[in-house]
Formats: structure tokens, C-alpha cells, sequence
């Protein structure tokens, strides 16, 4: 009696999917300190609300203290900061053919297109007004136009 070997082929089945990619950090990024590249490595982890590209994140200023090895989430970083507390600010209101510009006094910081609170210095009077790229407050119906 002859006896034949069949051979058999053992596919590797892996349970583990594949796994997201997560940044994480390399030094301590202080809050307020804009990231850049250098700061950060990608790691192979599934951490829901993380942010996994280097583009979104280098640039952005920390807006809590983040440690090395931690993962950056979206509500760490914002844009950076034009306005500082306490900086005098152009305040201007525009609506129609009305252009009214007055100083300010920043209470708070402030990257392009956050909103902050604003003295005005003329009449002693706290706005909102929405940052704009060249570190003048806007307020009233045109923020954001």
C-alpha cells in the first residue's frame, strides 16, 4: 500500500485590521508654542479623535500643554495667535458705505477668524469681534466677510 501526502497550504489569518495611524508628539509642545514638523512621529495606533496628518497639525499653536507620546486631538491646536492680550488693536466696523475705525484694547489672544472681546479705548465699551489676518478686529454684520 502506497500512501500519498497531500500537502497542505496554511494561509496566516490575522485577526488584528489593520491599524490607524495616530501623531503623537516628541518633546513637550508648551500651550502657545506654534508645532512644527520636527515636533511630531506618526505611530501605528487606533485612537478615535486623533488627528493623523503632519499637514493639519504643523503650524497650528497648542492651545493646552500636549507631552511626548500623547496623541494630538483637534481641540489641542488652533490657528496661531495674531493678537495677544492686552495689545492695542485696530477695532473696525463697516456696514455699506459706513466705515468706522476706533482702537482697542485685546482681552483675550487670538488667531485669524477666532472671535475675542475687545475694549474699545474710546468708549470704554466691550465688543466681540471676529481677528483678521493683519491683526485688526473686526465687529459688527461684516465678520467674517
Amino acid at each position: 500500500m502506497r500512501s500519498v501526502m497531500l500537502g497542505l497550504v496554511i494561509l496566516p489569518v490575522f485577526a488584528d485590521a489593520a491599524l490607524a495611524d495616530a501623531l503623537v508628539t516628541t518633546r513637550v509642545i508648551k500651550a502657545g508654542t506654534v508645532i512644527q514638523l520636527e515636533d511630531l512621529t506618526v505611530v501605528d495606533a487606533d485612537i478615535p479623535g486623533t488627528i493623523a496628518d503632519l499637514q493639519t497639525v504643523a503650524g497650528q499653536e497648542a492651545r493646552i500643554t500636549i507631552y511626548p507620546g500623547r496623541p494630538i486631538r483637534a481641540d489641542h491646536l488652533g490657528p496661531p495667535a495674531v493678537v495677544d492680550r492686552n495689545q492695542v488693536v485696530s477695532l473696525g466696523y463697516n456696514l455699506g458705505g459706513l466705515s468706522i475705525t476706533t482702537e482697542g484694547r485685546a482681552l483675550a489672544r487670538g488667531g485669524v477668524g477666532d472671535v475675542i472681546r475687545v475694549l474699545n479705548l474710546s468708549s470704554r465699551t466691550t465688543v466681540l469681534g471676529q481677528v483678521m489676518p493683519d491683526g485688526s478686529v473686526r465687529v459688527g454684520p461684516s465678520q467674517g466677510s
